[in-house]
C-alpha cells in the first residue's frame, strides 16, 4: 500500500493543511514533517475534494480516439440500439481499447469510481463485458469500476438475453440493469418480474434506465415500487434518467418521490439537456439519494459528452437552474459522495481512516471549483498519484 505526504492543500475549501497517507489510507490533518522515504507533494494552496464518481457511463460505446463517427440517423431511441448492436464491430468498436480511453479520460479529470452499463445480447453474447473487465484489471489501483450487466436491447423481446444475464452476474457482474420496461420490452410486468427474480438470485441491486416521461414513465415506477416491497430490496434499486420526475404534473411527482423515499430507491442523473429530468432541489429535500453520470461520451448515439464529471456537474447545475453558491455545492455533493452513497462504497470522503481518493480543484471556494474550468491539478488513488494538470499518468491506448 502506499504512503505519501500531501502538503499545502485545503480540504473542502477550509483552511489549508497537510494530508498524511498511510497504508493508501487518510492517516492525518494537519502539519507534519517529511518522514525519510516518504515521497512529499505540494499541493499549492489547491482545494482537496472526495475522487469524483461517474456513477453512470457506458465504457463499452465511446468512439474517443477513432476517426470521426458520422451520425445521419433519426434520434429515435430503438434505432440507435439496433444500429449500434449491429454495427459495432464494422466500425470498430473495440470495448477493452475504448473502455481504457474513456476511463482513462476519466482518471485525468479526477475520478476514482465509476459505474458502467455494459451491453449484453444475443449479439455479442459475453464479449463487451469481458472486454471491460480486461480494462478493470489493467487500471485495478487506478481507478475502480463497477460492472452492470445490461440489457440494452431489451429482455423479452431479444430471447436468449436473460439466460446471458444469469451468467454474466455468475461470473462476477456487481450489478443488474434494465431500460424502459414498457418502451423497449412492451411487456413492464414481464421484464421487471424477470429482473427482480435474477437480482433476488444473485444477491445484487438492480439500476434500471427509466427514459419513459410523463405518466407513462410514473406507471413504471409504481410498478418497480411494488417490486422492491415484494422483494424487500428497499436501498438496493437505483434509477437512473427519471424522465418521468421532470413532468409539469407537480403533484403527482411530489406523490412519486415520497415513494422513492419510503423505500430509499436511488436516483441517478445525467442532467439530460434534452430531456425533463428530476429536480436535485426536490430530491434533496426528501432526502432521496442522488448520483450522477457522463452517460454516453462521443459514440455512435451522438457527439456530445466528456470523460468528465465537472464538465458534468455544470451541466446538472445549469439543467436544473442553479446560481447560488449552496446549491452548487449541492452539485458536487452528487457528482462524488452522492455516487458514493449510490453505490455503497465503503470508506469514501475525507476523513481520518478513509481511503485516500481524492482530487485537486481549482478555485477559492466549492462554488468555485464547480464552474471553473480548469484542469485538475492532481488526482490521488489510495495515496497514488494518477493525474497530473488534466493528464494522466496511465498511458491512453
Amino acid at each position: 500500500m502506499t504512503n505519501l505526504l500531501l502538503r499545502n492543500v485545503r480540504p473542502l475549501a477550509d483552511e489549508a493543511c497537510d494530508i498524511l497517507i498511510e497504508n493508501g489510507r487518510i492517516a492525518g490533518f494537519g502539519q507534519f514533517e517529511p518522514v525519510a522515504g516518504m515521497p512529499v507533494e505540494e499541493g499549492g494552496g489547491a482545494i482537496v475534494i472526495p475522487g469524483l464518481i461517474d456513477a453512470h457511463t457506458h465504457l463499452d460505446k465511446t468512439t474517443w480516439g477513432m476517426p470521426w463517427h458520422v451520425n445521419n440517423r433519426a434520434a429515435i431511441l430503438r434505432e440507435r440500439i439496433d444500429f449500434e448492436r449491429e454495427n459495432r464491430k464494422e466500425i470498430g468498436i473495440d470495448p477493452h481499447r475504448q473502455s481504457m480511453r474513456h476511463a482513462i479520460g476519466l482518471v485525468a479529470h479526477g475520478s476514482t469510481h465509476i459505474r458502467s452499463h455494459v451491453d449484453i445480447d444475443p449479439t455479442h453474447g459475453l464479449s463487451l463485458v469481458e472486454g471491460i473487465w480486461e480494462t478493470r484489471e489493467k487500471l485495478r489501483g487506478v481507478i475502480d469500476i463497477e460492472v452492470v450487466a445490461f440489457p440494452q436491447s431489451g429482455l423479452i423481446v431479444m430471447p436468449g438475453t436473460a439466460e446471458l444475464l444469469d451468467e454474466a452476474l455468475k461470473q462476477g457482474c456487481e450489478v443488474l440493469g434494465g431500460i424502459d420496461p414498457c418502451g423497449i420490452d412492451r411487456d413492464p410486468k414481464g421484464q421487471l418480474d424477470l429482473l427482480f427474480a435474477l437480482a433476488v438470485r444473485h444477491g445484487v441491486p438492480i439500476d434500471i434506465h427509466l427514459h419513459e416521461a410523463g405518466e407513462l414513465g410514473a406507471f413504471t415506477m409504481e410498478l418497480i415500487f411494488e417490486r422492491v416491497r415484494a422483494n424487500g430490496m428497499e436501498g438496493q434499486v437505483a434509477i437512473s434518467h427519471a424522465f418521468a420526475l421532470g413532468m409539469n404534473d407537480h403533484l403527482r411527482v411530489g406523490r412519486l418521490i415520497e415513494e422513492i423515499a419510503a423505500l430509499d430507491v436511488a436516483i441517478v442523473t445525467t442532467g439530460a439537456p434534452s430531456a425533463t429530468v428530476p429536480s436535485i432541489r426536490q430530491l434533496k429535500a426528501a432526502g432521496v439519494r442522488v448520483a450522477a453520470g457522463c452517460d454516453g461520451i462521443r459514440d455512435t448515439w451522438g457527439p456530445w459528452g466528456q470523460p468528465d464529471m465537472m464538465d458534468r456537474a455544470r451541466v446538472i447545475g445549469m439543467k436544473n437552474g442553479v446560481r447560488s453558491d449552496i446549491e452548487l455545492e449541492h452539485v458536487l455533493h452528487i457528482v462524488s459522495q452522492g455516487g458514493a452513497d449510490v453505490m455503497g462504497i465503503e470508506g469514501y470522503g475525507l476523513a481520518e481512516g478513509c481511503a485516500a481518493d481524492f482530487t485537486l480543484v481549482a478555485g477559492e471556494t466549492l462554488a468555485h471549483a464547480v464552474v471553473e474550468t480548469a484542469p485538475r491539478p492532481m488526482v490521488v488513488k489510495g495515496g497514488r498519484v494518477t493525474a497530473r494538470d488534466g493528464k494522466a499518468l496511465v498511458e491512453m491506448p
